[in-house]
């Protein structure tokens, strides 16, 4: 099995370093990092179009971007590699990807970018900041893409995961639950700071707590102590209401030419 990894903070860090080598001593895994040269949390999926992208090798092996996750994967996809992986994989994250937090996490969208390309792809994460027990959640992602990864659905058709592991030790980590997403309140209140010169400066606050953690979600799972595992999708229609907006549409337009005619008459 041929792996791209990558991740969104940094080629540096312990996730990413602990993955590489769980699946590098791993027989029958083939595993190559392009990740981004600095932490780019929150990135989503964000391609740089306008300046130039520029690749590095670290002392390591380890090939870093000057750009987004999103970036990585996708130059690696594109030309970089000079082959095709069997899998990516992102992570694992120095923090939780849960509920909204996929929307925005730059760990989802490395993983997502080897999705839109049609390959399978898993995105890791870490519940707690901090890297406790990282080795372990290393473990735990290995065996889980020994799992997952042959897997083929029907059709053929690539498939996206998203995992959250506890900071825990390997004994004490649940078996993984599939899991919806949960939901987070707004996120807290954004800090204003004077810089040297007096201009205020804004920094995004924290995300807000859990909203809906109900069993059955990947909040309920973790807080349980399981691995949460929760496959995503790429299309946000609204597929419930497009009656609804069609009957309104029609009704507008309806209107419009009655009042047209009325205009004439």
């Amino acid at each position: 099995m041929k792996i791209l990894l990558c991740n969104d903070d940094g080629y540096q860090a312990h996730g990413i370093v602990a993955l590489h080598r769980a699946l590098a001593a791993a027989e029958g895994i083939e595993v190559e990092v392009i990740a981004p040269e600095h932490n780019n949390s929150a990135k989503s999926n964000a391609l740089t179009l306008h300046s130039p992208l520029y690749v590095h090798e670290a002392a390591n092996g380890f090939r870093y971007v000057n750009g987004t996750p999103a970036d990585c994967v996708h130059v690696a996809l594109t030309g970089l590699l000079g082959y095709r992986p069997d899998l990516v994989v992102s992570g694992i994250n120095n923090g939780a990807n849960m509920g909204d937090d996929t929307i925005y996490s730059g760990t989802v969208g490395a993983a997502m970018e080897g999705y839109l390309f049609g390959i399978p792809a898993i995105a890791f994460s870490q519940v707690e900041k901090g890297w406790a027990h990282i080795e372990d959640a290393a473990l735990k992602a290995c065996e889980i893409i020994r799992q997952m990864g042959n897997h083929r659905t029907e059709g053929g058709a690539p498939w996206l995961l998203n995992v959250n592991i506890p900071n825990l030790p390997l004994a004490q980590l649940k078996p993984p639950k599939v899991c919806r997403l949960g939901r987070r309140h707004a996120a807290e209140k954004v800090i204003t700071q004077p810089n040297p010169r007096g201009d205020t400066m804004y920094w995004i606050g924290a995300a807000g707590a859990a909203l809906d953690d109900a069993e059955g979600t990947d909040f309920h799972a973790t807080a349980a102590g399981h691995v949460a595992l929760t496959p995503l999708k790429v299309d946000l229609t609204d597929h419930e209401h497009l009656a609804y907006w069609a009957q309104g549409l029609a009704q507008g337009q309806a209107h419009a030419a009655q009042a047209g005619a009325g205009g004439r008459s």
